[in-house]
């Protein structure tokens, strides 16, 4: 057992420095540090993280003051950062520097009993050794039993949905609801609906008293909140164009703005790269741990990864939803991620969305919980005999089954829907056939 991990020590510095939320997590002291610097340097971030700024190299410098110079300046703090090349493996590095720190604490108990031996001095060593053994296991690996026991307490009390709801009950009934500590593919070609179906996932998840964070990378919030004001008040979402609005579409838009404003639900657009989006899913559970919280991401392609590897987007994409997957897990949270698919859907006679469509899939397909695929018949053929229809095709379900449900899609609301009486929903359609609908969901 090694008894100084200067590596481990660097390293988890580092990632703070990366993304400073991760201090949160911490269970680590300053003394658990074996390098005097690395000491220094975690008390800078602690002063930091107590005056509620942002850990960042900016300010953990300025915190160090004149020390920065005894820690090797500014380059040996952005070189601990630089050398980071993945967070995943956080909780392990802290787990090696408290190892050390055992290590190293009862050497010197041994040292002294040795050195003084006595009866009472041997109840002293056993005491403190258990201590230390004890130290930075507060979370102890669960036994059979008790996994056991938890299974048949859910058997007992919980319906077979075990997830989010997300109002399309036919969904739920196959997927169970979005499950936490899942990673969520959403993929369809441009225009089919991605957005509007997530967009639908929040509004339902906050309508059953949960909190929706959505980080679009493509469209402002402004948008976004369009949108869901015409789902909710089943509004003509082209008339946001010309704003040329009746007093029908008044009435309708002032109610779903009342609805919408009580909802738990934020909005960000400004965030690109994967550290961005980490922090911003994390920072959003601390602040309520014990939220029923469902993260949505439009879209995977245009997330920056941490490490830019300008010929081998797959490695790119495989970072991204290998963090995304650890993040769910660690958060215990949902993360659905829209995605787009290759042109391979449309060179083949049967457009149905394949897992070979997915862009980079390998890496998508290993990550990934929940594979879903979006499919409209009318994207292809205008004069479709179900227009309003939509397929929401189901190829992976790590604990489930796969298969397909039809859903129905109001597409001038942006509105989805259970099957319900669906000739109800088609008395306008050959009228509405023709007239091109050209609005991107």
């Amino acid at each position: 057992m090694k008894i100084t991990n200067y590596e481990a020590e660097a390293t988890l510095l580092g990632a703070i420095l990366v993304e400073g939320t991760l201090f949160n997590d911490l269970e680590l002291e300053e003394e658990h540090f074996y390098d005097a610097r690395h000491r220094r340097i975690f008390r800078a971030m602690k002063e930091v993280f107590e005056k509620k700024q942002p850990i960042d190299i900016v300010t953990v410098t300025t915190a160090l003051l004149d020390d920065i110079h005894q820690i090797g300046g500014t380059l040996y703090l952005t070189e601990m950062a630089e050398s980071v090349a993945t967070l995943a493996n956080f909780k392990q590095h802290e787990a090696l520097i408290l190892e050390a720190y055992r290590m190293r604490k009862s050497r010197d108990l041994v040292k002294g009993y040795v050195e003084n031996p006595s009866d009472e001095a041997m109840d002293v060593l056993l005491k403190k050794l258990t201590h230390f053994q004890d130290l930075g296991t507060s979370q102890k690996e669960r036994s059979t039993y008790d996994y056991l026991m938890e299974i048949s307490k859910d058997m007992t009390e919980k319906t077979i949905q075990t997830g989010y709801m997300t109002s399309l009950s036919d969904f739920d009934d196959m997927t169970g609801g979005l499950q936490k500590g899942d990673l969520i593919i959403v993929a369809a070609r441009p225009s089919v609906g991605k957005t509007a179906f997530a967009l639908n996932l929040a509004a339902g998840h906050c309508k059953n008293k949960g909190s929706s964070l959505v980080i679009s990378l493509e469209m402002g919030t402004k948008q976004l909140l369009e949108r869901m004001i015409s789902a909710e008040g089943m509004m003509d979402g082209r008339k946001w164009r010309n704003l040329l609005f009746s007093e029908e579409d008044y009435e309708k838009a002032f109610r779903a703005i009342g609805t919408i404003a009580s909802w738990d639900l934020t909005i960000f657009d400004t965030k690109r790269t994967l550290s961005q989006v980490r922090s911003t899913i994390r920072n959003a559970v601390q602040k309520d741990p014990n939220g029923h919280h469902l993260v949505i991401i439009d879209y995977l392609q245009l997330i920056t990864p941490t490490t830019i590897r300008k010929d081998r987007r797959d490695l790119e994409i495989g970072e991204i939803t290998r963090e995304l997957k650890l993040l769910a897990m660690e958060l215990k949270v949902p993360i659905v991620l829209l995605s787009q698919l290759s042109r391979g859907v449309e060179s083949r006679q049967d457009k149905r969305p394949l897992m070979s469509d997915l862009r980079e899939s390998g890496n998508i397909e290993q990550d990934a919980d929940v594979i879903t695929f979006l499919y409209r018949d009318d994207y292809y053929n205008r004069m479709s005999e179900s227009p309003t229809i939509t397929e929401i095709i189901i190829s992976k379900h790590r604990n489930g089954p796969t298969g397909t449900v039809e859903v129905e899609f109001w597409k001038e609301y942006g509105r989805f829907g259970d099957m319900r009486d669906v000739q109800g929903t088609h008395e306008n359609i050959e009228s509405r056939r023709g007239n091109e609908f050209s609005m991107e969901f």
